[in-house]
């Protein structure tokens, strides 16, 4: 026999699939992938702990006054003013949802399905502003309605998105009219 013959009698070929190996890895990466979900969620729960000084959050009066803007859009998260990046959760601020707003005499009412609803008196409300970005969510030049307000000595932040951005200049002007005018009334 030649020994190309003898050579090509004696190669084996290996195995296609190592299956316990790859069995393994998929084991592996699940488990990383739920210690990583839990830590998530541990530092999210304990985030709230560091936050449980904050009082419950009002709710609107049974007569809030003649509305004088609505809107329909989605609520992005409330933070610490200033701190774009410092989302306050406890309460279910922290809570990404659709948003029904209605800006009344007596204060913002925001109507969540699905989430914890809440109401800024008037006498809280410190500036509206357009903004780009809250909570780590970051939107175009103007994109986002931001509302400064007052709860429990702390300012708070708080982020809403039109389903028609057009309505947030007027939202701004509607809102810091009211601050204007509540202070300019509360200086006599």
């Amino acid at each position: 026999m030649t020994p190309e013959i003898l050579l090509a009698a004696d190669q084996k070929s290996a195995e296609v699939t190592d299956w316990a190996a790859r069995v393994g890895w998929v084991v592996g990466l699940l488990l990383f992938v739920a210690l990583v979900y839990w830590l998530m969620r541990e530092g999210w729960k304990w985030r709230g702990t560091l936050q449980g000084d904050l009082p419950e959050l009002p709710t609107a009066p049974s007569a809030p006054g003649a509305a004088r803007l609505t809107m329909t859009g989605r609520y992005h998260g409330s933070t610490t003013a200033g701190q774009w990046l410092d989302r306050i959760v406890a309460h279910g601020l922290g809570t990404r949802s659709r948003v029904e707003l209605t800006l009344a005499d007596a204060g913002l009412d925001v109507v969540r399905p699905g989430a914890s609803d809440f109401f800024i008196p008037v006498g809280a409300l410190r500036e509206a502003v357009l903004g780009k970005g809250i909570a780590g969510k970051v939107l175009t030049e103007g994109g986002l309605l931001v509302v400064t307000w007052e709860h429990g000595g702390r300012l708070i932040d708080s982020g809403f998105r039109s389903d028609h951005a057009a309505e947030h200049g007027a939202w701004v002007d509607a809102i810091n009219s009211m601050i204007n005018k509540s202070e300019t009334e509360g200086a006599r």
